[in-house]
């Protein structure tokens, strides 16, 4: 069974960067899955593609693979470049400001 190490990106609809620090170890799916006649559902008898472990550094997810004899292939996250205006958004409310304040 083949698995994934990343860190993963943070979520559209977050500021902040929670649950994007942490390292996921995802197992691929082995099988593809199939839609249920009778419901539509999609399923599949695949279990470990369920399975999703968390760990604080890459080094403790790779040491978790090799000590559960898990292949695994480790993807870098890119890194983001900093968002950083020079006023800040205090700047908006300066007194000194030229420009007229609108939405």
């Amino acid at each position: 069974m083949r698995a994934r190490i990343y860190r993963p990106a943070r979520n559209a609809m977050q500021s902040g960067p929670n649950r994007s620090r942490q390292w996921v170890l995802d197992f691929a799916p082995s099988e593809a899955r199939a839609t249920d006649p009778l419901m539509g559902w999609t399923s599949s008898n695949d279990t470990q593609s369920q399975v999703r472990l968390r760990f604080a550094t890459q080094a403790e997810a790779e040491a978790y693979a090799e000590a559960h004899g898990i292949d695994y292939s480790v993807v870098q996250p890119k890194p983001r470049a900093a968002n950083i205006r020079p006023g800040g958004y205090g700047d908006n409310f300066a007194t000194s400001r030229r420009q007229v304040w609108t939405h």
